[in-house]
């Protein structure tokens, strides 16, 4: 695989530019990450160095196409990867804060049966610099508009590629600047990843797409949840709550009388509660491969109101470029799916 601009660490890159001057690498690496610059653009470096950095460390993302919605700020941009791969990353733009969603692989293992991502299967782990360049396009593309969180919500399960992932993550942090706690990693529930994230030492935030609150139902969601079901779940969010002091989200794709029904929120508040967990309701956006109908807005807000009758904070989220298919769950690259058949648990 072709090493790319992004993917040494400051001591590779010394190695590479062996015979420079500490200062110039300095230059390179501050120029490169907290600037947000590519190379030719390093204009405090000599023109042969930039050109040689160019043709010695190459962009890892070809852009393909870019789309937007929401007036602008919310803006989709397809990328294909040296080795023909692509992926999706999208920036969002707020009143407070602009936030790009990162993908974490190409294409997802996951097989979670309403996302997109999950219907086109696994093609393989993005590196870390693939990871960190999708953060650094967007900080370009924003301009004026400082790009001040990250979310690892985009195409594939961030804590299957765990290296590579914390790699990205420390690198977000300490080079370009964005502090851990605006730094959100999202898992449907791979336990072993996890256990690790709570021995690190950066206080990230952790969201999980629990969509249902019964191993039943959640076996046909997250097939993820026969091998790591609710119980093991718990421990370990319970276990990343104690040593991280930190609220977790859960995540919850709204779906027509499969989990949106008093039940579901009395088995949501079960879970949740204990964790002191906040609940995200996501209206569930449409994929090609699942046929399911999304809960209807009133029905949203009973379960809401529901929840909070248990004691639980739940909040409805405002989806964002559904119409670009940039929205949750949406991300596939352009690729063609199956359509699975209805089913009700």
């Amino acid at each position: 695989m072709v090493i790319t601009r992004y993917d040494l660490s400051r001591s590779e890159l010394a190695e590479l530019l062996e015979g420079e001057p500490n200062y110039r690498v300095d230059q390179v690496w501050d120029g490169i990450h907290s600037q947000h610059r590519d190379p030719a653009d390093l204009t405090n470096v000599p023109k042969e160095l930039r050109s040689a950095i160019e043709t010695l460390l190459p962009a890892a993302l070809t852009p393909l196409r870019e789309v937007s919605s929401d007036n602008g700020g919310t803006v989709k941009q397809l990328w294909q990867l040296n080795d023909g791969h692509l992926l999706e990353s999208v920036l969002m733009h707020y009143r407070d804060r602009s936030t790009v969603c990162v993908s974490s692989q190409a294409g997802c293992a996951m097989a979670c049966s309403f996302c997109a991502t999950g219907q086109i299967g696994f093609d393989r782990h993005l590196t870390t610099g693939e990871i960190v360049e999708q953060v650094i396009r967007a900080a370009q593309h924003s301009g004026d508009k400082r790009v001040s969180n990250v979310v690892f919500m985009g195409m594939g399960e961030p804590l299957a590629n765990f290296d590579n992932v914390w790699s990205a993550v420390e690198r977000i942090n300490g080079d370009i600047g964005i502090g851990a706690r605006k730094i959100t990693i999202s898992t449907v529930g791979v336990v072993p990843g996890i256990e690790r994230l709570t021995q690190q030492s950066l206080p990230v935030s952790l969201a999980v797409s629990l969509h249902a609150a019964n191993d039943k139902t959640r076996n046909h969601l997250a097939p993820i949840n026969r091998t790591y079901p609710l119980r093991k779940l718990a421990e370990a969010l319970q276990n990343y709550r104690r040593a991280k002091n930190r609220r977790i989200s859960l995540e919850w794709a709204m779906m027509s009388e499969i989990n949106d029904t008093d039940d579901a929120a009395r088995e949501l508040g079960a879970f949740a509660r204990p964790l002191n967990a906040h609940v995200n309701l996501i209206p569930l956006n449409p994929t090609p491969g699942y046929s399911n109908s999304a809960s209807r807005p009133d029905s949203i807000v009973r379960f809401r109101d529901l929840l909070e009758s248990f004691g639980v904070n739940a909040t409805i989220r405002s989806n964002r470029g559904t119409e670009i298919d940039a929205a949750c769950g949406q991300l596939r690259a352009e690729q063609t799916v199956t359509v699975s058949k209805r089913s009700k648990h």
